[in-house]
């Protein structure tokens, strides 16, 4: 998402008529009046410092207006200069503020043009270098707003609170590091909040100090027993300086330790080929830097399942909970006693368990990686938010921004919105929600009586509606907090009149199909015909469901499917520098009564355009034309399309140069070359239409400029390179099952959603496709159950003076049959005031999705070298502030806590990741469909796009299996991505989210190949083999229960492809063994060496 403002990220253009989505979820808020705290002063890089020397701006853009942090410097090596370290968010920027008139709002403003980013600036003062600061929003930029200073100091619950900060941004800056804090002692009391009774809230010791004498705590569920602390001698230790560089070379392996004569890739020799030449400036003399004796000789994991797989066998329901609220209670006025018994032990749980990543190599989990729970009081957490619906990179919210900062991790969440789930639907004609903030009533709000319910965001207390007091689940009158509302954190209403502004829109499908040569070429065509033909009576819908469809190559051409017609005609429009609707009343026609007519047309489209010459491509026009023939109505527009537009409006050039591909610079054209496309989704999205883009081509298409259309329409993005009907089969298949999924899936129009948090936190930058109407409302024409969307959080005002905080997404949106329903996502928090509890509830996954939205973010703003050199200093940064902040007893090696042991790893499969990679071949369109996943996927599908799971499957048995749908399905331990774990006699399957990959060994046993491949020998194997043949063998039943489990578990269809040694998609395969280095990327052994190194510096 651009960072240069509201109109860098949504673009410029009339004011639009959004439909029944503006008023229902704004929040009628009173302006001027908030909560009254000092905001937490940020670190100013560019604040007392010495003018720099000519030459390039800084990255950072002055804030004046923001004291400065105390600053602890970093000094560098004799004879160095500092660099500085890349901001993840790009240049501050500015978003306006929500309007507090429920009237239609007004058109985004012109914002400043950003200054220039440079990822090399040189400082005077080495001593005030700058850092990178995750969690702040930059301060406002341009005309003031509308709404005035909040007053400073306290302020009564009963108060209506800003629905958000007036300076929302879009961008992230720069943090300081700080100095550790002094160890919070037990029984620390803090001023008490509105209505709040205080209790002491216990933080984590740090690990390897001695604990201190007191009684015996509660006891806590889930907590692992504690060991004794780390013990030796503490090294000397100096500070890191900055990174400059993701991937220097690697530290010299002298004095690394005693040098052993194995290297950590040591099946070169077994699997072929000669060592490949180490980094440039680095002799490796053959061989990798000397493990550890204990890294070497390390025992193999037990069995595991990769995390993407827990919601089979771990299935979540949304059923009401028999958590029984009681009168006064568990709001936060009333956690004393659930905090007091969480309160936590002064010995050192399993997530702060300290791990030396030097020495201990099998750190997969032998079980699925759960997301931390929450501490919680036992009954809010059994009711809190499904983790796949609604999931923060910290579980422990930081008192203090400032706290945060010394953290050095990212604040955000991660949402699935949509997602298939059965949940309870509420019919009222009354929705209780706070009347300052707006906020839904939830499972984690209070009631003071019967009669008056205090709202957990705001603290204001609302009288309960009379129509409140009836259950309609027990069918009792006077029990408010057993109702369904109060009963379940996701849950959906039936919404009354009050929230439209017109009837809801029917659903309305239009196809726009690419028919020149090029596209005839590749036999889409008949693929897409059959499968809406076999699908027609499954799209969503009713009676009112219209259909209409649009053909273009050098011309556009619509279809007349008027009822009464014998055959469908076809109108040509070849003007398409000025395109028009030949007859507008019957291009879009109600499908239960013209459906014989469309399905005449299926039949005959693939042959009439079977012997066209023509080869010119005008997809602008044709998009004009798709956005007139909807504007009446909304809608979905979905664009298949085969080439580079080169014809007429939106027409687009080559910009790729295919022998810079592998080139070690940075990347260029991640940006699009045209805003005709950003500014036809902005109309669209307007007209509550949006467009969903299918490409498949051979040839580049301009990923960067034709996306655009789908990413501010809230559109999805499909890709298939290399898309032939007979040479490529596997691409057929797939693209056959996401087209059933995408035209059968549920479907919600008109959409909009709305995150709101508690008092002293603030939303600063959202990742997805969507178009930003306010500080806190996204725009979604369409929204579909395979999205995801991530936002990034401050903390704006402390709060100390909660014990839990809230957050809440409500989603509004128009139904296939017409039903306008609000589907509400609360998720509650505990906070925390030592950097001890903030570490021990990081969420290792969430923050790498996280990281990976920012990193294609900076991308795009500044340079790919730069998003790489920030997802590595995100390593380096974290794993310091643990070692310097909360480890009292230094001890030599690389050191993480247990929640956090995967982040490394992580973080170089981010570098190896398609999205990121250098010095490798990538197609500039591969690489921008890449990232356009990373942002759009949710976080279950994406964490297998950056690191695969790698399965042995030449072996499967029924020890450990499961039983599902009386269907046997193996579960194979998750194995290291490194070419050492694959031996020549096994086949092996790798999962790596959107693809699979069979990899047969070249003496693989002759049993696999005869019982499960359906051949006599290996070289029997075909190359393009992608379908297991059903054999009847136990064997073959077991690998295809398993593919097909694995399969079951995400919304899209990945590709088989099985290959041999002598494939074309062995480098493929082998570029994710994540763990191995390669000529231009460093080994998981050495990042853990240059990890290090940066942290002692």
């Amino acid at each position: 998402m651009s960072t240069a403002g509201f109109n860098s990220q949504n673009g410029t253009g009339q004011a639009y008529a959004n439909g029944p989505s503006q008023n229902p979820v704004a929040p009628h808020q009173l302006p001027g009046i908030g909560y009254g705290s000092t905001p937490q002063p940020t670190y100013d890089p560019m604040q007392a410092k010495a003018a720099p020397p000519p030459g390039p701006p800084g990255p950072y853009p002055v804030c004046s207006y923001r004291p400065g942090a105390p600053f602890v410097s970093y000094p560098p090596p004799s004879g160095q200069s500092m660099l500085t370290r890349p901001m993840m968010g790009g240049p501050p920027s500015h978003t306006p503020p929500q309007s507090a008139s429920p009237g239609p709002r007004p058109p985004p403003a012109q914002a400043t043009p950003p200054p220039a980013v440079s990822s090399s600036s040189y400082y005077t003062n080495p001593q005030q270098a700058p850092a990178w600061q995750y969690n702040t929003a930059p301060p406002p930029t341009g005309a003031p707003t509308s709404i005035s200073t909040p007053p400073r100091g306290p302020a009564p619950p009963h108060v209506n609170p800003t629905a958000s900060s007036p300076g929302s941004s879009l961008s992230s800056t720069a943090y300081s590091p700080a100095a550790p804090p002094p160890h919070v002692s037990h029984g620390v009391t803090q001023p008490p909040g509105p209505g709040m009774h205080r209790t002491p809230l216990h933080g984590y010791p740090p690990p390897g100090s001695a604990p201190p004498s007191m009684a015996p705590h509660a006891y806590q569920p889930n907590r692992a027993p504690y060991g004794p602390p780390p013990t030796g001698p503490p090294p000397s230790m100096n500070p890191a300086p900055p990174m400059a560089h993701a991937t220097p070379p690697p530290p010299k392996a002298e004095g690394s330790g005693p040098q052993a004569p194995s290297s950590f890739n040591h099946v070169d020799s077994r699997m072929g080929g000669p060592p490949q030449p180490g980094p440039p400036g680095r002799h490796l003399g053959g061989h990798y830097p000397s493990l550890p004796l204990g890294y070497q000789n390390a025992a193999p994991p037990p069995a595991a399942m990769h995390p993407a797989i827990q919601a089979a066998t771990q299935p979540y329901t949304q059923a009401p909970q028999p958590y029984q609220q009681p009168l006064g209670g568990p709001g936060p006025a009333q956690l004393s006693p659930s905090l007091a018994a969480m309160s936590l032990q002064s010995s050192t749980p399993e997530a702060l368990r300290v791990v030396n990543l030097l020495q201990e190599r099998n750190l997969l989990p032998p079980i699925p990686i759960p997301p931390p729970t929450p501490c919680l009081q036992q009954d809010l957490q059994k009711i809190n938010c499904n983790p796949e619906v609604f999931r923060s990179t910290l579980t422990s919210i930081p008192q203090t921004q400032s706290l945060l900062n010394k953290a050095k991790m990212p604040l955000g969440l991660l949402l699935h919105p949509f997602k298939d789930l059965s949940l309870p639907v509420v019919t009222s004609s009354t929705i209780v929600r706070c009347r300052s903030c707006r906020t839904y009533i939830n499972p984690f709000v209070s009631f003071l009586d019967q009669r008056r319910w205090k709202c957990n965001l705001c603290y204001r207390v609302n009288d309960v509606p009379e129509e409140f007091m009836y259950n309609p689940v027990s069918r009792s009158y006077g029990e408010p907090h057993k109702r369904p509302e109060v009963q379940n954190a996701t849950i959906e209403f039936i919404a009354p009149s009050e929230y439209m502004l017109r009837p809801p829109q029917p659903a309305v499908y239009l196809f726009i199909l690419d028919v020149s040569h090029n596209a005839v070429e590749t036999g889409y065509l008949s693929v897409f015909c059959q499968s809406l033909l076999d699908n027609i009576n499954a799209l969503p819908g009713d009676s009112r469901t219209k259909i209409g469809f649009v053909t273009f190559d050098s011309t556009i051409h619509f279809y007349n499917l008027q009822e009464g017609l014998s055959q469908p005609q076809m109108l040509i429009v070849s003007d398409i520098d000025d395109i028009f609707l030949p007859t507008p009343d019957s291009l879009l026609v109600n499908l239960n009564e013209c459906k014989e007519l469309v399905q005449d047309l299926l039949k005959s489209l693939p042959t009439l355009f079977q012997k066209t010459m023509e080869t010119q491509s005008a997809l602008g026009s044709a998009l004009q034309a798709a956005y007139k023939l909807l504007l009446p109505t909304g809608g979905r527009m979905s664009v298949f399309q085969t080439q580079l537009p080169n014809l007429g409006v939106g027409a687009l050039q080559s910009r790729e140069d295919p022998n810079q591909r592998a080139s070690a610079k940075d990347v260029q054209h991640l940006s699009p070359a045209t805003d005709f496309y950003k500014k036809l989704a902005l109309d669209c999205s307007g007209q509550q239409v949006a467009v969903d883009l299918f490409l498949l081509s051979s040839q580049y298409c301009d990923l960067a400029s034709l996306g655009c259309i789908s990413r501010y329409s809230a559109g999805s993005v499909y890709y298939y390179p290399s898309y032939h009907h007979q040479h490529n089969p596997a691409q057929v298949e797939c693209f056959q099952r996401d087209l059933k999924r995408y035209l059968t899936r549920k479907i919600g129009f008109e959409a909009v959603m709305r995150i709101r948090c508690s008092k002293g936190m603030s939303i600063h930058t959202f990742h997805g496709n969507f178009f930003v109407r306010s500080t806190d409302l996204l725009s979604l024409p369409n929204v579909n159950p395979d999205a995801g969307f991530a936002v990034q959080m401050s903390i704006e005002e402390n709060l100390d003076d909660m014990q839990i905080v809230s957050f809440q997404a409500a989603l509004l949106y128009t139904s296939s049959k017409g039903e306008r329903r609000i589907r509400v996502h609360t998720l509650c928090l505990p906070v925390v005031n030592s950097l001890s509890d903030i570490f021990a509830g990081a969420d290792v996954q969430a923050i790498t999705g996280l990281l990976a939205c920012m990193a294609v973010d900076r991308s795009a703003t500044a340079s790919l070298s730069d998003a790489r050199d920030a997802m590595t200093n995100a390593a380096i940064d974290s794993l310091a502030s643990y070692r310097q902040s909360v480890l009292s007893i230094q001890q030599p090696g690389l050191l993480a806590p247990a929640c956090l042991r995967l982040f490394p790893l992580f973080i170089l499969a981010l570098l190896k990741q398609k999205a990121f990679r250098t010095g490798t071949s990538t197609r500039l369109d591969d690489r921008l469909f890449a990232m356009c996943q990373l942002k759009y996927q949710p976080l279950v599908y994406s964490m297998l796009m950056i690191h695969p799971a790698l399965y042995r499957v030449d072996d499967l048995s029924d020890e450990g299996a499961l039983n599902i749908n009386e269907r046997t399905v193996p579960q194979p331990r998750v194995l290291q991505l490194s070419v050492e774990k694959l031996s020549r006699e096994a086949a092996f399957l790798m999962d790596a989210g959107t693809v699979m990959y069979l990899w047969v060994g070249r003496s693989c046993q002759p049993a696999f190949l005869t019982q499960v491949l359906g051949v006599s020998s290996y070289a029997a194997v075909p190359d393009n083999l992608h379908l297991l043949p059903e054999l009847d063998t136990a064997e073959s039943q077991r690998t295809r229960a398993f593919i097909g489990w694995l399969r079951d578990q995400r919304p899209f269809f990945p590709p088989l492809h099985v290959i041999r040694d002598e494939s074309q998609l062995k480098p493929t395969f082998m570029q994710n063994m994540i763990e191995d280095r390669t000529e231009s990327a460093l080994s998981y052994y050495e990042f853990l060496l240059h990890l290090q190194q940066q942290i002692s510096k």
